[in-house]
């Protein structure tokens, strides 16, 4: 078997992690970038190419990319982007909901203001979108650079489209859509969809048989890298928003909460996302600050202020209202205080998620696993730990682009 690579990318940059049959990373690379758009995401795959080592990429034989979840862009008959891409949390679709909910039923996750549905509907009506159209995912389009086909998805990316991950096609109460849109044809995650293209291959040195798989979402692939494997492991994802994953015998779905379940081959990931988490944390505070401040909080007192850190009105998860008002006031003088009070706010936002996920049917959290840039912070796991009674396992890995090589290698 040759090497696995995982792309992953995050909504300020991406990361490539290969791994050998072992599942140990042989290389990696980094880029960053400070704006979303197709070319941007475009030179940062094939910068993430150049960068890893000549040895390995001669042996690359699979490939599997995950993006943002919901963001997504629309696109011509030759792949390009007509329009500029929707963010995983625009919520311009909001707009759309009242017609959703005419269609849709009454507990389905496209009737959040930030589903790829809601954002279809919202492009098809608000943007100038000529001849014919493909509308495709993040991860879905940058594997079409890869392999050459469009109108490709997965069934985890596809879940906020409405897909029907339980019998494994569109539903019939999908709504009508014209003619020159093209719907993408949903694949298992991790499924090969065709050989790199030769033009790709010779660029970068990569095996002209190596797979192109279908991708994932950037919460799952964090999911799969830490390691977690048995129904009440859950993974808190602590990047820029905060992504609670719970693994389930039984799914869950509930729009009252923002909460959906994602098909995880014979079992469910029950979970939700919240606008809070390290996107707040970095409007205040550079990276350096947020280490030298948080190392001067004493994890195991409590905060006074009463904290729900988000950077603009509305959240998902575990508040499903699209005009919640951030709570950030009083601000103290002292930035320790005050950054103790975001962190314990985010805190108190994950403990409620996994309450809800539990009240509502789930398998109950047994064994908590961290993700993302915010598990790096010592006080802020200890922190957390006061509010959440369970074992705190360390993740083989916090990248999701390991998570991402892991799903690629095992599904060869």
């Amino acid at each position: 078997m040759g090497l696995a690579l995982g792309i992953d990318f995050g909504t300020s940059g991406a990361r490539a992690i290969a791994i050998n049959p072992d599942r140990d990373i042989l290389a990696q690379a980094t880029c960053t970038y400070d704006r979303q758009l197709p070319e941007v995401w475009k030179t940062s795959l094939f910068s993430l190419f150049e960068q890893l080592p000549l040895d390995c990429r001669q042996q690359i034989t699979r490939i599997l990319i995950n993006g943002t979840s919901a963001t997504v862009l629309f696109c011509n008959g030759e792949g390009e982007a007509i329009a500029p891409p929707l963010m995983y949390n625009d919520d311009r679709g909001k707009a759309m909901i009242p017609q959703i909910q005419g269609f849709a039923p009454s507990d389905h996750l496209v009737l959040s203001a930030t589903s790829s549905l809601a954002k279809l509907l919202w492009g098809l009506e608000n943007l100038s979108l000529d001849g014919s159209i493909y509308f495709l995912h993040q991860a879905d389009w940058l594997a079409s650079l890869l392999h050459g086909k469009l109108g490709i998805s997965d069934y985890h990316n596809a879940l906020k489209l409405g897909y029907d991950v339980h019998n494994l096609c569109y539903p019939d109460w999908f709504p009508s859509l014209p003619d020159r849109l093209t719907l993408p044809k949903v694949y298992t995650p991790g499924e090969a969809i065709a050989p790199i293209l030769p033009q790709i291959a010779q660029q970068f040195s990569i095996p002209p048989d190596c797979l192109i798989c279908a991708g994932t979402t950037d919460s799952i692939a964090a999911f799969i890298a830490s390691g977690a494997s048995v129904p009440g492991d859950g993974v808190t994802s602590l990047g820029s928003t905060l992504v609670l994953k719970l693994l389930s015998e039984t799914p869950v779905n509930n729009s009252q909460y923002g909460i959906y379940s994602h098909r995880f081959g014979d079992r469910w990931l029950v979970g939700g996302a919240s606008n809070t988490g390290g996107a707040v944390l970095r409007h205040f505070f550079t990276d350096v600050e947020l280490e030298t401040l948080s190392n001067q909080i004493n994890p195991h007192q409590k905060s006074n202020l009463d904290y729900y850190p988000l950077l603009r009105k509305g959240d998902r998860f575990p508040i499903n209202d699209p005009n919640l008002p951030p709570r950030l006031h009083p601000r103290p003088a002292d930035p320790v205080e005050f950054l103790h009070g975001l962190l314990q706010g985010i805190a108190r936002i994950e403990t409620l998620g996994y309450q809800r996920l539990t009240e509502l049917g789930a398998t109950p959290l047994k064994r908590l696993y961290t993700a993302g840039g915010g598990a790096k912070s010592n006080t802020w796991s200890k922190l957390r730990q006061t509010y959440l009674s369970v074992p705190f396992i360390p993740s083989i890995s916090p990248l999701a682009a390991y998570g991402s090589a892991c799903l690629a290698q095992q599904s060869s």
